[in-house]
Protein backbone atom coordinates (compact mmCIF):
# COMPACT_ATOMS: atom_id res chain seq x y z
CA UNK A 1 0.00 0.00 0.00
CA UNK A 2 1.15 3.50 -0.81
CA UNK A 3 -0.83 6.66 -0.13
CA UNK A 4 -2.11 9.25 2.33
CA UNK A 5 -5.19 9.10 4.54
CA UNK A 6 -6.81 12.45 5.35
CA UNK A 7 -7.75 11.65 8.95
CA UNK A 8 -9.97 13.81 11.15
CA UNK A 9 -8.30 13.20 14.52
CA UNK A 10 -10.67 13.57 17.47
CA UNK A 11 -9.81 15.27 20.76
CA UNK A 12 -8.22 12.81 23.19
CA UNK A 13 -5.96 10.38 21.33
CA UNK A 14 -2.36 11.22 20.49
CA UNK A 15 -1.13 11.35 16.91
CA UNK A 16 0.80 8.16 17.65
CA UNK A 17 -2.46 6.50 18.73
CA UNK A 18 -3.85 7.25 15.27
CA UNK A 19 -0.76 5.75 13.65
CA UNK A 20 -1.32 2.63 15.74
CA UNK A 21 -4.92 2.41 14.58
CA UNK A 22 -3.88 2.55 10.90
CA UNK A 23 -1.23 -0.11 11.50
CA UNK A 24 -3.91 -2.36 12.92
CA UNK A 25 -6.40 -1.69 10.13
CA UNK A 26 -3.92 -2.02 7.25
CA UNK A 27 -1.68 -4.73 8.67
CA UNK A 28 1.22 -2.49 7.64
CA UNK A 29 3.95 -1.44 10.06
CA UNK A 30 5.25 1.34 7.86
CA UNK A 31 2.82 4.09 8.88
CA UNK A 32 3.62 7.67 9.88
CA UNK A 33 2.06 11.12 9.97
CA UNK A 34 2.86 14.58 8.65
CA UNK A 35 2.54 17.09 11.47
CA UNK A 36 1.76 16.18 15.08
CA UNK A 37 -1.50 17.21 16.73
CA UNK A 38 -1.58 17.38 20.54
CA UNK A 39 -4.18 15.22 22.33
CA UNK A 40 -6.36 18.28 23.03
CA UNK A 41 -6.38 19.21 19.33
CA UNK A 42 -8.52 17.77 16.54
CA UNK A 43 -8.67 17.98 12.78
CA UNK A 44 -6.58 17.15 9.74
CA UNK A 45 -3.83 14.63 10.48
CA UNK A 46 -2.23 13.33 7.27
CA UNK A 47 -1.45 9.63 7.79
CA UNK A 48 1.28 8.27 5.51
CA UNK A 49 0.88 4.65 4.48
CA UNK A 50 3.69 2.43 3.21
CA UNK A 51 6.50 4.13 1.35
CA UNK A 52 4.57 7.40 1.44
CA UNK A 53 6.45 7.84 4.72
CA UNK A 54 9.48 8.65 2.54
CA UNK A 55 7.82 12.00 1.81
CA UNK A 56 7.12 13.04 5.40
CA UNK A 57 9.54 15.98 5.17
CA UNK A 58 7.85 17.42 2.07
CA UNK A 59 4.31 17.01 3.39
CA UNK A 60 5.06 18.36 6.89
CA UNK A 61 6.68 21.55 5.68
CA UNK A 62 3.71 23.26 4.05
CA UNK A 63 1.21 25.88 5.18
CA UNK A 64 -1.47 25.06 7.74
CA UNK A 65 -4.81 26.51 8.79
CA UNK A 66 -6.44 26.35 12.23
CA UNK A 67 -9.62 27.27 14.02
CA UNK A 68 -8.35 28.22 17.49
CA UNK A 69 -9.80 29.62 20.70
CA UNK A 70 -7.51 31.74 22.90
CA UNK A 71 -8.54 32.16 26.52
CA UNK A 72 -7.69 35.57 28.00
CA UNK A 73 -7.57 36.24 31.73
CA UNK A 74 -5.32 33.35 32.79
CA UNK A 75 -2.02 31.66 32.06
CA UNK A 76 -1.20 27.97 31.79
CA UNK A 77 2.03 26.14 32.55
CA UNK A 78 1.54 24.16 29.34
CA UNK A 79 0.16 27.14 27.38
CA UNK A 80 -3.03 25.16 26.76
CA UNK A 81 -6.07 23.94 28.70
CA UNK A 82 -4.15 20.98 30.15
CA UNK A 83 -2.81 23.39 32.74
CA UNK A 84 -2.35 23.98 35.58
CA UNK A 85 -4.06 27.33 34.99
CA UNK A 86 -3.47 30.51 37.02
CA UNK A 87 -5.97 33.40 36.93
CA UNK A 88 -4.66 36.84 36.01
CA UNK A 89 -6.68 39.69 37.50
CA UNK A 90 -7.32 42.84 35.54
CA UNK A 91 -9.62 44.32 32.91
CA UNK A 92 -10.38 42.43 29.72
CA UNK A 93 -9.51 44.48 26.62
CA UNK A 94 -12.01 45.52 23.99
CA UNK A 95 -12.56 43.57 20.80
CA UNK A 96 -10.77 46.29 18.84
CA UNK A 97 -7.72 46.06 21.12
CA UNK A 98 -7.67 42.28 20.66
CA UNK A 99 -7.91 42.68 16.89
CA UNK A 100 -4.95 45.08 16.89
CA UNK A 101 -2.91 42.70 19.06
CA UNK A 102 -3.56 39.82 16.66
CA UNK A 103 -2.51 41.83 13.61
CA UNK A 104 0.85 42.54 15.27
CA UNK A 105 1.70 38.82 15.01
CA UNK A 106 1.23 38.60 11.25
CA UNK A 107 4.58 38.15 9.51
CA UNK A 108 7.84 36.32 10.15
CA UNK A 109 9.33 36.50 13.64
CA UNK A 110 11.16 34.49 16.30
CA UNK A 111 8.79 32.47 18.48
CA UNK A 112 9.65 30.76 21.78
CA UNK A 113 8.19 27.22 21.87
CA UNK A 114 6.18 26.14 24.92
CA UNK A 115 8.11 24.74 27.88
CA UNK A 116 6.01 21.61 27.44
CA UNK A 117 6.97 20.73 23.86
CA UNK A 118 8.82 18.02 21.98
CA UNK A 119 11.79 20.30 21.26
CA UNK A 120 15.16 19.01 22.41
CA UNK A 121 17.97 21.01 23.97
CA UNK A 122 21.27 19.32 24.74
CA UNK A 123 19.67 15.91 24.24
CA UNK A 124 16.84 16.64 26.72
CA UNK A 125 13.21 16.84 25.64
CA UNK A 126 11.55 20.03 26.89
CA UNK A 127 8.27 18.51 28.11
CA UNK A 128 10.03 15.72 30.00
CA UNK A 129 12.35 18.17 31.73
CA UNK A 130 9.39 20.42 32.61
CA UNK A 131 7.41 17.52 34.10
CA UNK A 132 10.45 16.59 36.15
CA UNK A 133 10.45 20.08 37.63
CA UNK A 134 13.58 21.06 35.69
CA UNK A 135 12.33 23.28 32.86
CA UNK A 136 14.88 24.21 30.24
CA UNK A 137 15.15 27.33 28.13
CA UNK A 138 14.04 26.41 24.62
CA UNK A 139 15.61 28.74 22.04
CA UNK A 140 13.26 30.66 19.75
CA UNK A 141 12.87 29.76 16.12
CA UNK A 142 11.67 31.67 13.10
CA UNK A 143 8.00 31.14 12.18
CA UNK A 144 5.63 32.77 9.72
CA UNK A 145 2.00 33.70 10.28
CA UNK A 146 0.28 34.61 7.03
CA UNK A 147 -3.10 35.73 8.34
CA UNK A 148 -5.14 35.93 11.55
CA UNK A 149 -8.86 36.68 11.39
CA UNK A 150 -10.86 37.37 14.53
CA UNK A 151 -14.05 35.32 14.19
CA UNK A 152 -15.72 36.09 17.50
CA UNK A 153 -15.05 37.18 21.06
CA UNK A 154 -17.15 36.35 24.10
CA UNK A 155 -16.53 37.61 27.64
CA UNK A 156 -17.54 36.37 31.09
CA UNK A 157 -16.75 37.26 34.68
CA UNK A 158 -13.37 35.51 34.56
CA UNK A 159 -12.05 36.47 31.13
CA UNK A 160 -12.74 36.13 27.43
CA UNK A 161 -12.64 33.54 24.66
CA UNK A 162 -11.17 34.77 21.38
CA UNK A 163 -11.84 32.55 18.37
CA UNK A 164 -9.53 33.02 15.40
CA UNK A 165 -8.93 31.66 11.91
CA UNK A 166 -5.17 31.20 11.64
CA UNK A 167 -3.08 30.58 8.52
CA UNK A 168 0.58 29.91 9.25
CA UNK A 169 3.73 28.20 8.10
CA UNK A 170 5.24 24.97 9.35
CA UNK A 171 6.69 24.92 12.85
CA UNK A 172 4.34 27.53 14.32
CA UNK A 173 3.19 26.74 17.85
CA UNK A 174 -0.39 27.95 18.26
CA UNK A 175 0.02 27.50 22.03
CA UNK A 176 2.88 29.99 21.95
CA UNK A 177 0.81 32.41 19.90
CA UNK A 178 -2.01 32.24 22.47
CA UNK A 179 0.46 32.83 25.30
CA UNK A 180 2.13 35.74 23.54
CA UNK A 181 -1.15 37.41 22.53
CA UNK A 182 -2.23 37.28 26.18
CA UNK A 183 1.10 38.71 27.29
CA UNK A 184 0.88 41.58 24.80
CA UNK A 185 -2.61 42.44 26.10
CA UNK A 186 -1.54 42.20 29.75
CA UNK A 187 -4.23 39.62 30.49
CA UNK A 188 -2.35 36.37 30.20
CA UNK A 189 -3.54 33.83 27.69
CA UNK A 190 -3.52 30.17 26.73
CA UNK A 191 -4.89 27.94 23.98
CA UNK A 192 -8.31 26.66 24.96
CA UNK A 193 -9.11 24.60 21.86
CA UNK A 194 -7.61 23.88 18.46
CA UNK A 195 -8.90 22.33 15.26
CA UNK A 196 -6.67 21.98 12.21
CA UNK A 197 -8.57 22.78 9.02
CA UNK A 198 -5.84 22.36 6.42
CA UNK A 199 -2.44 20.66 6.19
CA UNK A 200 -0.35 19.00 3.47
CA UNK A 201 -2.81 20.16 0.83
CA UNK A 202 -5.67 18.40 2.64
CA UNK A 203 -8.90 19.94 3.95
CA UNK A 204 -11.12 19.06 6.89
CA UNK A 205 -14.05 19.04 4.44
CA UNK A 206 -12.88 15.73 2.96
CA UNK A 207 -11.32 14.18 6.09
CA UNK A 208 -12.49 10.79 7.37
CA UNK A 209 -13.07 9.93 11.02
CA UNK A 210 -11.65 6.89 12.85
CA UNK A 211 -15.15 5.35 12.92
CA UNK A 212 -15.40 5.71 9.14
CA UNK A 213 -12.03 4.01 8.72
CA UNK A 214 -13.08 1.15 10.99
CA UNK A 215 -16.24 0.65 8.93
CA UNK A 216 -14.39 0.73 5.61
CA UNK A 217 -11.75 -1.70 6.89
CA UNK A 218 -14.45 -4.16 8.00
CA UNK A 219 -15.81 -4.12 4.43
CA UNK A 220 -12.37 -4.44 2.81
CA UNK A 221 -12.67 -0.96 1.31
CA UNK A 222 -9.87 0.89 3.10
CA UNK A 223 -8.01 1.49 -0.16
CA UNK A 224 -10.83 3.84 -1.21
CA UNK A 225 -9.56 6.57 1.12
CA UNK A 226 -5.89 6.26 0.13
CA UNK A 227 -4.89 9.43 -1.73
CA UNK A 228 -1.96 9.42 -4.19
CA UNK A 229 0.98 10.97 -2.40
CA UNK A 230 2.27 12.49 -5.63
CA UNK A 231 -0.79 14.73 -5.89
CA UNK A 232 -0.01 16.27 -2.49
CA UNK A 233 3.70 17.05 -2.86
CA UNK A 234 4.22 20.83 -2.88
CA UNK A 235 6.90 20.55 -5.56
CA UNK A 236 7.13 21.18 -9.31
CA UNK A 237 6.74 18.03 -11.41
CA UNK A 238 9.28 16.50 -13.75
CA UNK A 239 8.07 13.77 -16.12
CA UNK A 240 10.46 11.05 -17.22
CA UNK A 241 10.14 8.54 -20.06
CA UNK A 242 10.59 4.84 -19.36
CA UNK A 243 14.35 4.82 -19.98
CA UNK A 244 15.01 7.90 -17.84
CA UNK A 245 12.78 6.52 -15.07
CA UNK A 246 14.85 3.33 -14.86
CA UNK A 247 18.04 5.41 -14.66
CA UNK A 248 16.54 7.61 -11.93
CA UNK A 249 15.49 4.58 -9.89
CA UNK A 250 19.06 3.27 -10.11
CA UNK A 251 20.43 6.54 -8.72
CA UNK A 252 21.80 8.01 -11.94
CA UNK A 253 21.98 11.75 -12.46
CA UNK A 254 21.22 12.77 -16.03
CA UNK A 255 20.07 15.76 -18.07
CA UNK A 256 16.34 16.29 -18.51
CA UNK A 257 14.33 18.51 -20.83
CA UNK A 258 12.04 20.47 -18.51
CA UNK A 259 10.77 23.99 -17.96
CA UNK A 260 11.17 23.64 -14.17
CA UNK A 261 13.63 25.94 -12.42
CA UNK A 262 16.52 24.68 -10.31
CA UNK A 263 15.49 23.18 -6.98
CA UNK A 264 13.73 20.13 -5.60
CA UNK A 265 11.13 18.47 -7.81
CA UNK A 266 8.70 15.58 -7.70
CA UNK A 267 9.69 12.97 -10.27
CA UNK A 268 7.02 11.04 -12.17
CA UNK A 269 6.80 8.30 -14.77
CA UNK A 270 3.39 8.95 -16.25
CA UNK A 271 1.00 9.41 -13.32
CA UNK A 272 3.24 7.44 -10.98
CA UNK A 273 5.44 9.13 -8.38
CA UNK A 274 8.88 7.54 -8.42
CA UNK A 275 10.75 9.91 -6.13
CA UNK A 276 12.08 13.37 -5.40
CA UNK A 277 15.13 14.86 -7.04
CA UNK A 278 17.25 18.00 -7.23
CA UNK A 279 17.36 19.86 -10.54
CA UNK A 280 20.54 21.86 -11.08
CA UNK A 281 21.41 23.36 -14.44
CA UNK A 282 19.19 20.90 -16.28
CA UNK A 283 20.70 17.89 -14.48
CA UNK A 284 18.32 15.79 -12.36
CA UNK A 285 19.89 14.09 -9.34
CA UNK A 286 17.87 11.52 -7.33
CA UNK A 287 17.31 12.37 -3.66
CA UNK A 288 14.56 9.89 -2.73
CA UNK A 289 13.62 6.92 -4.88
CA UNK A 290 10.67 4.52 -4.76
CA UNK A 291 11.52 1.05 -6.12
CA UNK A 292 9.29 0.09 -9.03
CA UNK A 293 7.64 -2.83 -7.28
CA UNK A 294 6.63 -0.62 -4.31
CA UNK A 295 5.00 2.27 -6.19
CA UNK A 296 1.47 2.67 -7.38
Amino acid sequence: MLGVVNLDKPVGPTSHDMVGMLRRLTGTRRIGHAGTLDPLASGVLPILVGRATRFSEELTGGAKRYDAVIRLGATSATDDAEGPVEVVTGPIPSEEAVREALVAFVGTFDQVPPSFSARKVGGRTAHRAARAGEPIDVPPRSVTIHEITLLEMSTDDAGADVRIDLRCGAGTYVRSLARDVGTSLGTGGYLRSLRRLEAAGLSIDTAVTPDMLEALASEGRLAEVLLPVGDLLPLPRVQLDAEAAVAFRHGSARPVDTASHDGRVGVFAGDEIIGVGSLIGGILKPDKVLPEESSR
